[in-house]
């Protein structure tokens, strides 16, 4: 079963399949209706009826239920205090964006029949590592309706020849910029907080050519399999002991040694970049989850998401 319900994209068709295909350079009104986006969350109030024999209505002020606006389907309770973001406002903070700003919107669409939606759009920026092994960088915006997710920025990389992502760190370390749903989404503000991206993208792009360059003995890259890949004691059956996911470290090993996609190019083969990717498409493509959309959700924001950023993390003590 899709977590996806609606989507549209420019250029490469997605991962499942889906979607409806725009030419470049759409204006937002025509990505809203192709994405299905193009709905509102409505609130309304909570009432119950008691079984004691006469059937009453009562009402629970404390609490409120969300639904959209064209079905009238339910999507959450919520408390009263909940900052709703509407999926217009995911698509409108990319308006300067792209028709001032050099960003071009890539997919767009709805998870999970409406709780959760997102946008994505190229930066215009890009490096090319040697071998030709390009790196485009992108931001995606994006929230839910259901307390499962703040509304969150972030900065991420796409690495062409395999689609791998990774999150580029922001500011002072942070990966993301949340605003959680008990505070008022303003998108100025957090452009403000983005400003930065030329030189995040700067320092990115360094690391990624400093790791292209650094060669790995064997010794070196079983250590760091075992580092990234090993579960912390509050997640190992013994929770005294870490748990070492053997499984997970054939099939890296495996994209890692020929098999991934763009490992044998000269900025992977033998790198501690080619390291970090095989993690990263590990992620994106092969690990295991209920259907490829699950895998996409936890790669953006789950724990496939954290464990790249250990890979990163990782990654760049090699470099010392």
């Amino acid at each position: 079963m899709h977590l996806v319900q609606t989507m549209a994209y420019v250029g490469q068709e997605p991962w499942h399949g889906l979607g409806n295909q725009l030419s470049p350079h759409q204006p937002l009104e025509v990505w809203a209706n192709q994405s299905g986006m193009n709905w509102s969350i409505e609130s309304g109030e909570i009432r119950y009826a008691t079984s004691d024999g006469i059937n009453s209505i009562h009402n629970y002020p404390d609490q409120r239920v969300l639904y959209r606006s064209d079905t009238k389907a339910p999507l959450s309770v919520v408390s009263k205090r909940f900052h709703v973001v509407q999926p217009r406002e995911i698509l409108e903070f990319y308006r300067d964006l792209t028709e001032a700003g050099g960003f071009e919107l890539e997919t767009a669409g709805v998870l999970k029949e409406g709780r959760k939606f997102w946008a994505l759009a190229k930066t215009g920026q890009s490096a090319n590592l040697k071998g030709r092994d390009r790196v485009n960088g992108y931001l995606l915006l994006a929230t839910a309706c259901d307390g499962t997710l703040a509304t969150t920025a972030k900065f991420t990389s796409v690495r062409v020849v395999c689609n791998n992502t990774l999150a580029i760190a922001v500011g002072h370390g942070g990966y993301a910029i949340k605003v959680p749903h008990r505070s008022q989404f303003n998108p100025d503000a957090i452009k403000r907080q983005l400003g930065i991206v030329i030189s995040s993208w700067n320092g990115f792009m360094d690391r990624m050519r400093a790791l292209s360059e650094c060669r790995v003995k064997d010794n070196v890259v079983e250590a760091f399999f075992q580092r990234v890949l090993t579960h912390p004691a509050s997640l190992a059956l013994d929770s005294n002991t870490p748990s070492l996911n053997d499984r997970a470290i054939k099939t890296v090993r495996q994209l890692y040694t020929g098999h991934g996609k763009g490992s044998e190019m000269a900025s992977a083969s033998g790198t501690a970049w080619g390291l970090l990717n095989s993690v990263t498409e590990f992620v994106d493509h092969h690990r295991r989850a209920r259907s490829v959309d699950h895998r996409l959700d936890a790669a953006w924001f789950g724990q496939g998401a954290v464990l790249k950023k250990k890979a990163w993390d990782e990654a760049l003590l090699l470099l010392s």
